[in-house]
């Protein structure tokens, strides 16, 4: 009987052992892969004018809106063509026509869309100090959610029945 618990002892302190030196390890290596998701950096307004600052104006921060690609009227041709890389048909993409880039600043932070005759793309999404956000997107809405406890402020854009329009709502 003594025999048996020396063994069983002997065999939780190995297992003991092995345990926490694979967590250690395990929780080495993750620890220097695990980082928190980029935040949009602000859009300024000469981004949104596409003008450049002038020597007086400091230098604006790089915002998504200067890396997102723009939609423009056609020029050459009266039809749009598809990209190359595209997958999807024509008749599926939004039309090419002249857009308007909006920002709207909340309680909970800042939504920017691209807002043209007959769709809306989300620019960027930047939560306050203190705030988290969420996005759902469909083919004819996206809302975006910001949230702090219990308060919750929602920005959102539809364009299912005509041109996109926005609403900020607070509760």
């Amino acid at each position: 009987m003594r025999r048996g618990l020396v063994h069983l002892l002997a065999w939780m302190l190995a297992t003991g052992a092995a345990s926490t030196m694979t967590w250690w390890g395990v929780h080495t290596v993750m620890a220097g892969t695990a980082y928190d998701p980029p935040r949009a950096l602000p859009i300024t307004a000469a981004d949104a004018t596409g003008r450049t600052p002038t020597a007086q104006e400091p230098n604006p921060l790089p915002s998504a809106a200067s890396r997102a690609p723009t939609r423009r009227a056609p020029t050459a041709s009266p039809t749009p063509t598809p990209s190359p890389t595209s997958a999807a048909p024509a008749s599926a993409a939004p039309s090419k026509t002249a857009s308007t880039v909006k920002a709207y600043d909340t309680d909970g932070g800042r939504a920017v869309f691209d807002l043209g005759t007959d769709y809306a793309t989300l620019v960027s999404a930047t939560p306050g100090a203190g705030w988290s956000m969420q996005v759902w997107k469909t083919e004819t809405w996206i809302r975006v959610e910001f949230g702090a406890g219990a308060d919750r402020v929602t920005v959102f854009c539809t364009w299912h029945d005509g041109p996109p329009h926005v609403q900020v709502i607070t509760y």
